[in-house]
């Protein structure tokens, strides 16, 4: 696939990846190196999603307020947001492991130390704010690395199964992090699971430790030079498959993520449950999360249709679950929402990593990372405030609305930058592609 330049700015819709049809769901774990970083990933993200629940429910138990939380989560994307290009051009200069063990050094010492705090009974919110900016500062060179490092250890034949087969992994400890944390909190407190949390770094140190450099494929790293930011976006700018994927998540991450404000407005405010049902309703959007990451893990390809109908799946589900009459109906309502959402991220990652160049990577996955990650520093309080002022369901469907619409724009922008058109058809099912004008039929990209 040609990527400088001169390449061809039209879109290809059918794949983005070099493989065509489906694949092994778990043929990347086959690398000894991906196997160790996997292994460590599941306990670190299983440790970081006991974190996110025990900080957003002690934001909440301290101050009693949505927006409150809305703060805490913007400060901790706010440093992508406004550093995230620069640690792409970082990343692009780095050896990637050293890279991560700092990263993963640091994010375990903000761990411990908001667990010595919480432990202690000296924790203030001003203190979670602290904590969560910190680990946000981490976040700008640990995502770029992270999600560049793949690449090098499983080769490019092997990407999209593993950029899906960490996505599975994320989710997976999505399950069984918010309910230890449920049970912590109202158990034992908060403080412990910051401090499992801080400990559960030690894996994902090990396995880089324990990686053989030799195996992994090598990337020429960007030397240092001036001009090199403006250089990778103009790699992305005028380049419909990447700025298009690149917006839909951005609309997406700002409007349609913020889970923590909704979710314990919903769990407090609207069903009176508590941190038991807050850390359900994660549980099962995980359940959902996961489900979705093996679907694409499997699929073999990224499809901008995939994208595009994903997208407005995932919005008209959450307008539905801010309407749901009862608690039950709302919690089984997580499980396609976190299955849409999943596949809406998977999907627009490999497109994007698959149409960059690899020593422009970094860069592109962190414009990736920020748009994605960047946009709740925006979005988290105002979602927060409209949630305060006009209840949960109201902030829930404006969420819906907006995430809904972003992925049709971005579908008909796609559809005339590829000088395609939408075709509906109904076969065992309603199933929406793009087709050439006066085509009946995609063909696979070359």
């Amino acid at each position: 696939m040609s990527t400088g330049p001169g390449a061809a700015s039209v879109p290809a819709p059918a794949t983005t990846t070099p493989a065509t049809g489906r694949t092994s769901m778990f043929s990347s774990l086959k690398v000894r190196n991906y196997r160790l970083f996997f292994a460590g990933q599941v306990v670190s993200n299983t440790g970081t999603w006991m974190q996110r629940i025990a900080q957003d429910w002690l934001v909440l138990s301290l101050t009693g307020s949505s927006a409150a939380v809305g703060i805490t989560t913007a400060l901790q994307f706010l440093p992508m947001l406004l550093f995230g290009l620069y640690g792409g051009v970082l990343v692009d200069r780095l050896p990637k492991r050293p890279a991560l063990l700092f990263t993963q050094s640091a994010m375990a010492l903000t761990g411990l130390a908001l667990a010595a705090l919480t432990l202690s009974g000296h924790v203030q919110v001003w203190h979670v704010y602290v904590a969560a900016f910190a680990v946000g500062l981490a976040t700008v060179v640990d995502n770029p690395a992270r999600q560049s490092f793949v690449s090098e250890m499983v080769g490019p034949g092997q990407l999209q199964n593993a950029v899906s087969l960490n996505s599975a992994n994320f989710q997976s400890a999505r399950l069984v992090g918010p309910a230890v944390a449920g049970l912590m909190i109202t158990g034992v407190g908060t403080g412990w699971a910051f401090l499992a949390n801080g400990l559960s770094f030690v894996a994902p140190i090990a396995g880089l430790l324990l990686m053989r450099t030799r195996e992994l494929h090598a990337v020429d790293r960007a030397p240092r030079g001036k001009g090199q930011l403006r250089e990778g976006l103009r790699h992305v700018a005028g380049r419909p498959e990447l700025i298009w994927p690149i917006v839909l998540v951005g609309f997406i991450g700002t409007f349609g993520f913020n889970f923590p404000v909704w979710l314990t407005a919903f769990a407090d405010d609207v069903f009176h449950a508590g941190a038991g049902a807050y850390s359900l309703f994660n549980t099962l959007m995980a359940v959902g999360s996961l489900i979705g990451a093996l679907l694409a893990a499997r699929r073999g390809t990224a499809r901008f249709r995939v994208l595009v109908a994903a997208g407005v799946a995932f919005g008209a589900v959450e307008i539905v679950a801010a309407l749901a009459p009862s608690y039950w109906l709302f919690a089984l309502l997580m499980v396609p929402i976190g299955a849409f959402g999943l596949t809406v991220n998977v999907t627009a990652n490999t497109a994007v990593q698959m149409s960059t160049d690899p020593a422009m990577r970094g860069r592109v996955m962190s414009l990736f990372m920020m748009v994605f990650m960047g946009g709740t520093p925006l979005g988290a309080p105002l979602v927060g405030w409209v949630t305060d002022t006009y209840g949960a369901r109201f902030g829930f469907v404006a969420g819906g609305v907006v995430s809904a619409a972003a992925a049709t724009v971005v579908g008909l922008f796609l559809a005339r930058a590829g000088d395609l058109r939408l075709r509906l058809t109904w076969h065992r099912g309603p199933h929406l592609r793009f087709v050439p004008r006066g085509s009946e039929e995609l063909a696979p990209a070359a």
